[in-house]
């Protein structure tokens, strides 16, 4: 067990103290950035490219474009026959996929280092070559519109999930739901499709990530050989207004005769890295001890303790605009009282949250991290969401100096944020009785 412990405390010194990832980033005349994090420990690699658009770029009443977007790229191109993307991938060992979020829209393979080049000009060809037909535009927006029915229409916690959302963000564009409404779906044109892609599909507004067994010259080598000549398209990045200033709170309950149990949360907007870099990191570590783990201040303390059947926390800081911090709890009693939890649970877990616990969250969250950067997918991923917010590399490579920069009075200040001065929302998600029910 020493043995161990040392070797983690070993690994969080080196942390600190060299490189983080070992990452590498090029430009290529048309922008598009190229960043390599080489690991050399098995012949396999992770592309991925980050479009920098998601569900705040659309145009009011065009909800769900990005989605659907995401789903025509695999339609194919005039080289590649629709539908047959994914099959050249998987001919060849590989596996593919993508994803849209609200700020980004994500296509990604995962192969062999000597198919690397197979995967570099396919997505080299639907970057400029896109091909939608009729028919593939139909049936690709008749599934998305079942994603959406069997995902959030028939799920009583996704559907109250968007009201909380759009009630916390008001009029701001991450109040708009990633699938777009029905309506919106049902509404989207061919063209809407084409502009979109028009707009914003550009070497310009892409970060294009390599991590695994690759050297930067070979990614150079590559970049150039299936991206240079892609014309930029002099993406406009000017963004709406994402933030939200004022300190309001709302209040959302809802009953459903599909719930069996109540469920409360409560949420709030929250600095980005781009905002307060010291509060991000500090709510990143608090959060960790809070209520995100299994051995969490809300786990040990309220579930353990059976005073609640459920409780947590996520963060979510991840995101151009402002990001959302959360408190969730499943009560075991009608009389639960969650104003009284919420507050009672921060201030307690804060008066608690010692210097040496502190230094407890940091080491574990940099070991994990130890962990998953050993993994290409995991490494890919972590560097492109950063390099996408717009971070350098050298402020990724910094990723550990600002957990390890992070002090009690952040922490303090960041919990402190909350109680006070974050816009918030409070919402309950209730059972309804059955006629003819009552509560004996």
């Amino acid at each position: 067990m020493l043995k161990i412990l040392l070797f983690i405390l070993c690994c969080f010194v080196n942390i600190a103290e060299a490189k983080f990832l070992g990452a590498e980033e090029f430009y290529l005349g048309n922008g598009l950035r190229v960043v390599v994090v080489p690991n050399h420990k098995a012949p396999v690699i992770k592309q991925m490219i980050w479009y920098k658009v998601g569900t705040v770029d659309e145009p009011l009443g065009k909800g769900g474009i990005a989605h659907l977007l995401e789903h025509l790229m695999f339609r194919g191109t005039k080289k590649v026959k629709d539908s047959s993307f994914n099959n050249i991938i998987e001919a060849h060992g590989g596996q593919s996929n993508a994803f849209t979020s609200h700020d980004f829209t994500v296509y990604y393979e995962f192969l062999d280092i000597s198919r690397l080049e197979v995967a570099l000009a396919l997505e080299a060809d639907r970057m400029q070559n896109l091909h939608i037909s009729d028919e593939a535009f139909e049936t690709e927006r008749k599934i998305v519109f079942q994603e959406r029915k069997q995902r959030i229409s028939n799920s009583p916690f996704a559907r109250f999930g968007e009201v909380v959302t759009k009630t916390l963000w008001q009029n701001n564009p991450y109040a708009r739901p990633i699938t777009g409404t029905e309506d919106e779906i049902n509404s989207l044109t061919k063209q809407d499709a084409i502009d979109f892609y028009n707009m914003y599909y550009s070497p310009d507004n892409a970060v294009l990530v390599l991590a695994g067994d690759i050297d930067i010259d070979t990614a150079k080598k590559l970049a150039k050989k299936y991206f240079a000549d892609i014309k930029a398209k002099n993406v406009n990045r000017k963004q709406p207004d994402f933030y939200i200033t004022q300190n309001t709170s709302f209040e959302v309950k809802q009953q459903n005769v599909e719930i069996k149990q109540v469920r409360l949360s409560e949420k709030y907007v929250v600095p980005h890295f781009a905002q307060n870099i010291e509060q991000t990191f500090a709510l990143m570590l608090f959060s960790s001890y809070f209520g995100e783990t299994s051995n969490s201040y809300l786990k040990r303390n309220y579930v353990l303790t059976n005073k609640v059947l459920s409780a947590s926390s996520y963060y979510q800081p991840y995101a151009r605009g402002q990001g959302s911090f959360s408190i969730s709890v499943v009560p075991n009693n009608e009389d639960f009282d969650f104003d009284k939890f919420v507050n009672k649970a921060l201030t307690d877990a804060l008066l608690l949250f010692t210097q040496e616990k502190l230094e407890d969250e940091k080491k574990k969250i940099l070991t994990s991290f130890v962990y998953m950067l050993d993994n290409p997918e995991d490494a890919a991923s972590i560097v492109g969401s950063f390099a996408a917010l717009g971070f350098d590399v050298q402020q990724i490579e910094n990723y550990a100096q600002y957990i390890k920069d992070v002090k009690l009075e952040d922490v303090k200040k960041a919990v402190s944020y909350l109680q006070n001065d974050a816009t918030n929302v409070k919402a309950s998600l209730l059972p309804l009785l059955h006629k003819g029910e009552n509560d004996d």
